[in-house]
């Protein structure tokens, strides 16, 4: 099975820091999820430290001596981000030089040159879905609204008629598909074959989006009737270049990590040999350090170089990339922290105890626990490292394709009803002149819809494979 990182999560060969029974951990768990979500929505305290002291307050509560949990949250930390912080630094290179060079531009326009009437909400997804691969939900709005308040004024078009389609898709690549960090650290919690769950990503996130995209849209559109507001649409990358990349290298370098790591899955099927030394060359390219990697330098050439960056210029581009993630680095880093404090104390052999007397199904346990985790803290990415932690050592007995599943049922449960604790939902309502009743009815609902038909499909999807 493959890691993200060659550590295991030794949940099965690790002494607990903790002798407590059953009773004390549950209480436990309760209580450092309490003081996570406690200060972040009242005291507002960055996550990253609210996850630190709540894995804290775990270890005390589970009655662990102090210094092996903070061993247990350090080593957490250290193993997460060695092995996804690297790929959500690459990524964040990624998108940079897709906003910067104007690539994102060029397949907008392009797309919507050749889209109109009742084809734009799907034009939307597409647009959204192609662009969101290598960005972050945040970044991906940011660049996504001056399009979608543009082709809803030129167009007259419902602003909801054409922004729940891009708002969807952005969404549905953030929680299922890999390499985005909440996926990528599901993966890396549970084992998962990375290939395969994006392959099983990409298989959910289709239906998904077109139910909570284009068909949401129309009634999103009839329970909130806006225009697009005036003030809110920014100058884009593209108006202050000479000239910009092509529409076709622009999707080839956008796709070409997904291709070298579907590739690497169909390999690993179809040959199933670890000697092959085909298998062997896809296990290298199609790695996801690789594949983004090899984006990145290829990007550099078809975008930077394409949009006329100077050597400056390109290394410019990077360089301001990578200052707005460490932010995002240190909430997964400690994220994995409060992960390892929770298998580290037994928390996660006492869930799958536990579950056994049960007759819920694991995956619907997990995308339970995931969507309980976001409702408290608004976080999806707090939510799927969480809900990850817990539900490891069920991943022991699971086939591959149900540890993949799993993955994916947590990244469904973690985008469940964005609501007023959830940075998301205060930025999607500035940016399309919302109040807080129009959000709720339109975003609030579309993010429930993604994860009750994503979570709906992974247990469907677990009956047949």
């Amino acid at each position: 099975m493959t890691r993200l990182s060659v550590e295991s999560l030794a949940a099965d060969t690790v002494e607990p820091i903790t002798s407590a029974g059953h009773a004390q951990l549950g209480i436990a768990v309760l209580a450092g999820i309490a003081v996570i979500v406690l200060l972040i929505t009242q005291f507002k305290l960055h996550a990253f430290l609210a996850l630190t002291i709540g894995s804290l307050a775990l270890g005390a509560f589970a009655g662990a001596p102090l210094d092996k949990a903070i061993v247990s949250f350090t080593t957490g930390l250290g193993t997460t981000v060695a092995g996804v912080g690297v790929l959500i630094a690459l990524g964040a290179i990624l998108g940079k030089l897709l906003a910067d060079s104007g690539g994102a531009d060029q397949i907008v326009d392009t797309i919507l040159a050749r889209a109109g009437g009742r084809a734009m909400p799907w034009a939307m997804v597409l647009i959204a879905s192609v662009i969101g691969l290598p960005l972050f939900f945040e970044v991906g709005i940011v660049l996504l609204i001056p399009v979608v308040l543009m082709v809803a004024k030129r167009g007259n078009y419902s602003l909801m008629r054409i922004g729940i389609p891009a708002l969807a898709g952005l969404s549905v690549m953030h929680g299922l598909i890999p390499p985005h960090p909440g996926p990528l650290v599901a993966i890396d919690a549970v084992g998962a074959n990375l290939g395969l769950t994006l392959a099983l990503g990409i298989l959910v996130a289709i239906p998904t989006v077109i139910i909570a995209g284009p068909v949401f849209s129309k009634y999103a559109a009839r329970w909130v009737d806006v225009p697009a507001p005036d003030r809110m649409i920014p100058a884009r990358a593209s108006e202050d270049l000479e000239k910009r990349p092509g529409f076709g290298a622009t999707i080839a370098t956008m796709l070409l990590p997904v291709v070298l790591m579907l590739a690497k899955a169909l390999v690993d099927i179809v040959v199933d040999d670890p000697t092959h030394m085909v298998q062997r060359v896809f296990d290298v390219i199609g790695s996801p350090l690789i594949a983004l990697l090899a984006a990145v330098i290829v990007g550099m050439f078809t975008l930077g170089r394409a949009a006329g960056f100077t050597k400056d210029r390109l290394s410019t581009t990077v360089e301001k990339s990578l200052a707005p993630i460490a932010g995002i680095l240190l909430i997964v880093g400690a994220g994995g922290g409060f992960k390892q404090t929770l298998i580290d104390s037994g928390v996660g052999q006492m869930i799958l105890d536990i579950s056994k007397d049960w007759s819920i199904p694991a995956l619907l346990l997990a995308w339970l626990i995931a969507v309980a985790i976001r409702l408290a803290t608004g976080s999806a990415t707090v939510a799927t490292i969480s809900a990850a932690g817990l539900v490891a050592p069920l991943a022991a007995d699971m086939s591959t394709a149900h540890v993949s599943l799993l993955v994916l049922a947590i990244g469904a449960g973690s985008l469940f009803f964005s609501h007023v604790n959830d940075a998301g939902f205060w930025l999607v309502k500035e940016y399309f002149g919302l109040n807080v009743g129009q959000t709720l009815k339109t975003w609030s609902v579309m993010e429930t819809i993604i994860s009750v038909v994503a979570g709906g499909l992974v247990l469907l999807l677990s009956l047949v494979i």
